[in-house]
């Protein structure tokens, strides 16, 4: 018997129905769904990729209570942080997020680590979320080593301190201010007995910011506490709670380190440069100031024993210097290198600094030369 041509349209326009409708709520399920599930951490030392390429870790080492961290798409929060530790002792963790290596968990295609002198720059950029009813600080923390370890504990720690809540307070002491990135720093240094530690604090609290970290790695290095042949191991930011801190969050970071800095076993320029740069940073008070001068060696061959000569204003006169040996304290003055900076690598920098005193109102040094080459000055 020949079946009729239109025996089973009904079945098959109910089979069409069903499986429009089923599309309709795979495409709404999928407008809605997140682009990748939030991931909670409770494990001490647990942690998980983001972005394929920044690594959040909960990181929590000073006491059993428990903490959990949940990553987003963009940085993290801290969802439970029970426990508190004195807080003139160590923090009870430090839960943050990550390029580079540490404790030989390395971030997915990082650049790190890498010889100082070969970075042109590190920028980096991070939004936080603060709370209140916790001791805490929101801090980068940022390593240097000797040797391009991926392991254990690095020589020299910098910690850049963006918020302060509580009586917490950096290792060590206060040994002055900084003007770094544009802003002004009061610096400590000390040791925890592992590492030495640089920390620089903001004197409010900076929510979000986009800086590069070379400028803090430059810092460090002028004042004797690494080497441009050292080598930059991690970026992280996150904070170290010393009491509660639930609801802290990293809501955005970014991290990225270009390599392209010259080798320092290039060939030395035995004259003055091609060219130089100058950037001269200051924090002045009520008769007196701070000075941190950058070099830049704006030519095609390294540079060796450097000498950058200027003219202090009438009044001025230079009480204490770090990363440089002067001659003159006053008027004409030659600030030449030490042991860790006596090198400028082509199109690589040096930093100094110094401390001062003045009459009358602040000026600036007009010009600056560098081994007799008139420097631009930004």
């Amino acid at each position: 018997m020949r079946s009729s041509p239109h025996r089973f349209r009904p079945a098959r326009a109910l089979v069409g129905a069903l499986l429009t409708a089923l599309a309709t709520v795979a495409a709404l399920l999928a407008a809605t769904a997140p682009a990748q599930a939030d991931t909670t951490i409770c494990e001490p030392y647990g942690s998980t990729v983001i972005q394929g390429r920044y690594v959040v870790q909960n990181n929590r080492w000073g006491t059993s209570a428990t903490q959990c961290v949940t990553a987003t798409d963009s940085g993290f929060r801290v969802t439970q942080a029970d426990g508190s530790v004195p807080t003139n002792g160590a923090p009870k963790s430090y839960p943050s997020v990550f390029n580079g290596c540490h404790y030989t968990n390395c971030s997915p295609g990082t650049a790190l680590p890498a010889r100082v002198s070969g970075i042109s720059s590190a920028p980096s950029s991070i939004s936080y979320g603060f709370v209140s009813g916790a001791a805490y600080n929101a801090s980068y923390d940022i390593w240097l080593d000797p040797t391009p370890r991926t392991d254990g504990v690095n020589r020299t720690e910098i910690m850049i301190w963006f918020n302060r809540v509580g009586s917490v307070q950096p290792i060590g002491s206060p040994v002055g201010t900084a003007t770094v990135g544009g802003r002004t720093w009061e610096v400590w240094t000390g040791s925890n007995g592992a590492n030495d530690v640089i920390s620089f604090l903001a004197p409010s609290a900076i929510a979000s910011w986009s800086f590069d970290v070379m400028d803090f790695v430059d810092q460090t290095v002028a004042r004797g506490m690494a080497g441009n042949d050292w080598y930059l191991t991690s970026v992280q930011a996150g904070f170290e709670p010393w009491q509660n801190g639930a609801g802290l969050s990293v809501n955005s970071f970014s991290s990225t380190v270009n390599t392209g800095g010259t080798s320092p076993e290039g060939p030395a320029e035995p004259g003055g440069p091609a060219g130089c740069q100058v950037r001269y940073a200051t924090n002045v008070w009520q008769d007196g100031f701070t000075a941190d001068v950058t070099v830049k060696n704006a030519g095609t061959s390294a540079l060796d024993g450097w000498k950058l000569g200027f003219t202090l204003p009438s009044g001025q006169r230079i009480t204490n210097a770090w990363g440089t040996t002067l001659s003159g304290t006053s008027g004409a003055v030659t600030a030449g290198p030490v042991a860790h900076n006596a090198r400028i690598t082509a199109g690589g920098t040096q930093t100094f600094g110094f401390q001062g005193s003045y009459g009358g109102s602040f000026a600036r040094p007009a010009g600056f030369t560098l081994n007799g080459t008139a420097c631009s000055v930004g």
